[in-house]
C-alpha cells in the first residue's frame, strides 16, 4: 500500500545542452515548473551557440506558467551570457529567481529603464531654434569684434616696429587674391557688361533715347556693379582658400605650433591677408569695371549702332569722378572685410575635416552676404553723392 503522506520526487534532471561537463553552460530541468542553470555561461562557454540557447531559454520562460528560475549553480557569468538569459526571458526579470549577490550587478545594466528625453516647459521648437541661431551669430559677432581689435592692436605694434611687417606673405596675397583673379573677373565682367548693355539698348531703343546707355552704364558698372561684381568672385575664389590655408593650418597643427613659439595669428597669418586683399580688390574691381564696360560698348555698337569713340568721349562727361572714388573706397571695405571673416573663420575651425568643410561653406557665404549688406549700406548713405 503506498503511503498518501509521502512527497513526489522531482524527475531527472534533464541536460538540455548535450553536454556533462562542469564547465559546459547547461539548461536543466529540476521540476515541472524550475529550470536550473548551470555551467560558465560565458562568452567562451557560448562561443557559436548563443542563438541555440537564447531559443531553447525562451522555449523554457513560455513552456510553464510563471516557472522558478535557479541560478545559484551558475560556476561562472559574465556580460554575455546574462544578456543570453535577458533575451531569452523576453528583456524582463522572471518574477521567481534564485541567484546569488554577484549576479544582480550584471543584470542591473539590462534592468535600467531608458531615459526619456526631459521635457522643458518653455518655446517652441521654432522659436528654440530661432533663439539657437541668434546666439550662435551673436558669438560669431564677438569673435569678429575682438579679432579686429587684435588686428587694430597688432597693426600699430608693427607701425612702431616695420621689421616685423610680413612683406613677402603680403605680396604673395596680392599676387594669388589679384592677379590670378583677373582672368575670370575678365570674362565674367565682360559677359555681364555685354548682357546689360544688350537689355538696356533694347528698352531705350523703344524711346529713341539711344545715347542714354552711356549714362545709365556707366553709374552702374563704377559705383554699383563692378565693386560687387568683383568682391562676389573673389569671396568665392579667394575668400575660401584663405580660410581653407588656415583651417589645415589648424588640422595639422601648425597654429599650436606657432602659438608655442610666441608668434601672433593676427601678425603672421590674419594681418598680411587683409592688407593684401585691401590692396588688390579694388584693382581688381577697376580691371572689372572696365571689362564690364567694354562689353556694354560692344553691345551697344552692334545694337544701336553707337561707335566706341562716341562712347567712350561721352563717358567722363556723363559720370562724376566721386563715382568712381566711392566705387574704389568700397571696394578697400570688402577686401578687409572679406579678409577679416576668412580668417575668422579658418580660426574656428576644429581638427577634423567635416570642421574644415563647414568653416569653408560658412566663410564664403557669410562673406557675400555681408558685401552685399555693406554695398546696400554704402548706397544709401551716398545716395545723394555724385548723382
Amino acid at each position: 500500500m503506498s503511503d498518501a503522506g509521502a512527497l513526489s520526487l522531482p524527475p531527472e534532471p534533464q541536460d538540455w545542452a548535450g553536454g556533462s561537463a562542469d564547465a559546459e553552460p547547461q539548461l536543466l530541468a529540476a521540476g515541472p515548473r524550475e529550470w536550473r542553470v548551470s555551467g560558465d555561461w560565458t562568452l567562451l562557454g557560448l562561443r557559436g551557440r548563443y542563438e541555440e540557447f537564447r531559443e531553447r531559454v525562451a522555449s523554457a520562460a513560455t513552456a510553464g506558467d510563471d516557472p522558478l528560475w535557479d541560478l545559484r549553480n551558475l560556476s561562472r557569468l559574465d556580460t554575455a551570457g546574462a544578456l543570453t538569459l535577458w533575451q531569452g526571458w523576453g528583456q524582463k526579470p522572471p518574477s521567481r529567481l534564485l541567484w546569488l549577490p554577484e549576479h544582480v550587478t550584471l543584470f542591473a545594466q539590462f534592468m535600467q529603464p531608458a531615459a526619456l528625453p526631459r521635457r522643458r516647459p518653455g518655446l517652441g521648437p521654432g522659436l528654440a531654434s530661432a533663439g539657437l541661431s541668434l546666439l550662435a551669430f551673436a558669438r560669431h559677432g564677438v569673435d569678429i569684434v575682438a579679432l579686429t581689435g587684435r588686428l587694430l592692436l597688432d597693426l600699430l605694434r608693427v607701425l612702431r616696429h616695420p621689421s616685423l611687417i610680413g612683406w613677402r606673405e603680403i605680396s604673395a596675397n596680392v599676387y594669388r587674391t589679384g592677379a590670378q583673379a583677373l582672368p575670370i573677373t575678365a570674362l565674367v565682367g565682360f559677359l555681364v557688361g555685354l548682357t546689360l548693355s544688350y537689355l538696356i539698348s533694347k528698352q531705350l531703343k523703344a524711346y529713341g533715347a539711344d545715347i542714354f546707355v552711356i549714362n545709365i552704364l556707366g553709374l552702374a558698372v563704377l559705383r554699383e556693379l563692378g565693386p560687387l561684381l568683383a568682391a562676389i568672385i573673389v569671396a568665392g575664389r579667394s575668400g575660401s582658400a584663405m580660410t581653407a590655408q588656415i583651417g589645415v593650418m589648424r588640422v595639422t597643427q601648425e597654429l599650436d605650433a606657432l602659438s608655442v613659439m610666441g608668434i601672433s595669428h593676427t601678425v603672421r597669418l590674419v594681418l598680411p591677408k587683409v592688407v593684401a586683399l585691401a590692396i588688390s580688390l579694388p584693382l581688381v574691381a577697376l580691371w572689372t569695371s572696365g571689362l564690364m564696360l567694354l562689353g556694354g560698348m560692344t553691345a551697344a555698337g552692334a545694337q544701336l549702332g553707337l561707335d566706341p569713340a562716341t562712347f567712350l568721349r561721352a563717358l567722363p562727361g556723363v559720370v562724376e569722378p566721386a563715382n568712381l572714388w566711392l566705387g574704389w573706397s568700397k571696394s578697400v571695405i570688402f577686401g578687409a572685410l572679406i579678409a577679416l571673416l576668412a580668417s575668422h573663420f579658418g580660426l574656428r575651425v576644429k581638427p577634423n575635416t567635416e570642421s574644415l568643410g563647414g568653416a569653408v561653406t560658412q566663410s564664403v557665404v557669410t562673406a557675400i552676404t555681408l558685401v552685399i549688406v555693406v554695398d546696400a549700406i554704402f548706397a544709401v548713405l551716398f545716395s545723394n553723392v555724385g548723382i
